[in-house]
């Protein structure tokens, strides 16, 4: 069994409860999720099977969440699962002052992960020095935030005001972290009372699967039909089909040069970025473009074969 899972994760289990279950259910060893969902969180979770854990680097990584937000109360995870520490009177918070300040947020930031977070630090998980009550120094990593939009206030003039944001961002964004910052910058800290993760690359929300949905499909033997193939997942990368005389050649990650491919692409791929190496429907490989000395000024390395 190989493929995509789109995945609705449930709030209260994390990620890698998620993948055990389907590992579980499915029998796959090899099962992985593309991103980190905390367990606060629900939403889109992508799971790979088989050989499509192998295409998760190369998978379409932005996101896109619905946060609601509470500010005047900041808590020592940055969501309602932590001891609240610090109290601050929000009623004067506007629309129009968090509006200008999500504009402030907008653009390339640099966050400090939290110690929520499953970054690795010396060996392990940076929640398991947080669940022993250690707090580690962390080095700001730069993210990017395409889009902050304010949907809806709701208690707002009160000590507590919420507000439900919409957040377009790069890979490796901490929602939490950027809740807290922007209360921070607001002088009246905040924290997540609820996180739903609507898009993860290509899968998106309304066509998301729940754990139940899975054991049905399961049970009726309809699961495999509901995998997402890893060549319709890597769709945004350049499909080269090959001959099938090449096959022996990708199957073994050797160099392919114009002899070997089915047609030449129209335009030139640029050099080391992604394409598909393809045989009719089969993805056979992931290959680099390395500049050659040849008629073509190129050739493909296969760096992850797949069809073996």
């Amino acid at each position: 069994m190989n493929g995509i899972l789109n995945v609705l994760k449930p709030p209260g289990m994390t990620s890698h409860d998620v993948v055990g279950l389907i590992r579980r259910l499915t029998g796959v060893r090899k099962v992985g999720h593309t991103g980190t969902l905390d367990p606060l969180a629900a939403g889109v979770l992508p799971v790979c099977l088989g050989h499509a854990t192998r295409v998760i680097r190369f998978l379409e990584n932005d996101k896109e969440y619905r946060v609601e937000v509470a500010f005047g109360i900041s808590t020592t995870t940055g969501d309602v699962s932590g001891e609240v520490i610090n109290k601050c009177d929000g009623s004067n918070l506007s629309a129009a002052t968090l509006e200008r300040e999500l504009e402030n947020f907008t653009g390339e930031i640099e966050q400090v992960p939290p110690m929520t977070s499953a970054i690795h630090f010396q060996g392990k998980r940076l929640y398991e020095f947080e669940r022993a009550g250690c707090v580690v120094e962390r080095r700001p990593r730069k993210v990017k935030l395409y889009s902050l939009q304010l949907k809806r206030l709701a208690d707002w003039k009160t000590e507590t005001p919420l507000a439900v944001m919409d957040v377009v961002c790069s890979a490796g964004t901490y929602i939490r972290s950027l809740c807290m910052d922007i209360g921070e910058k607001l002088n009246c800290g905040a924290h997540v009372r609820f996180l739903l993760r609507t898009r993860a690359g290509m899968f998106n929300l309304n066509k998301a699967v729940t754990l139940e949905e899975i054991q049905v499909l399961k049970d009726q033997n309809l699961l495999k039909e509901n995998l997402i193939s890893a060549k319709e997942a890597l769709k945004h990368l350049a499909e080269i089909q090959v001959k099938t005389s090449s096959l022996p050649a990708v199957r073994a990650g050797n160099r392919l040069y114009a002899s070997g491919l089915a047609y030449l692409p129209h335009q030139k791929p640029s050099f080391n970025e992604p394409v598909r190496l393809c045989s009719g429907e089969n993805l056979l490989a992931i290959a680099d473009v390395q500049e050659e000395n040849n008629t073509e000024g190129y050739c493909l390395k296969p760096i992850v074969v797949l069809n073996t």
